[in-house]
């Protein structure tokens, strides 16, 4: 298991309620399925939507069960947000 950081931004922080937590996972699917525990429906079409980075690397669109986490990684949840 590796342990880290998940930093929520925008929408995903207010669904989360709070800006960052700490993760204990092997992958980010398992990460991101412990950080849903407890947290309602809105937390979840959130995450459904978002992109990740993982230590400013795109995860892009892989499946999150097959992305690795390194040990004292940090994983940013970014929602599609409008602007540019």
């Amino acid at each position: 298991m590796a342990k880290g950081l998940i930093r929520y931004w925008a929408a995903a922080r207010a669904a989360a309620g709070v800006a960052e937590e700490p993760y204990d996972a092997a992958t980010l699917g398992e990460a991101l399925t412990t950080a849903a525990a407890g947290r309602g429906d809105d937390f979840q079409r959130v995450i459904a939507r978002s992109s990740f980075l993982i230590d400013g690397d795109p995860a892009g669109t892989r499946d999150p069960a097959s992305v690795d986490l390194p040990d004292g990684a940090t994983v940013e949840v970014l929602p599609p947000f409008a602007g540019g």
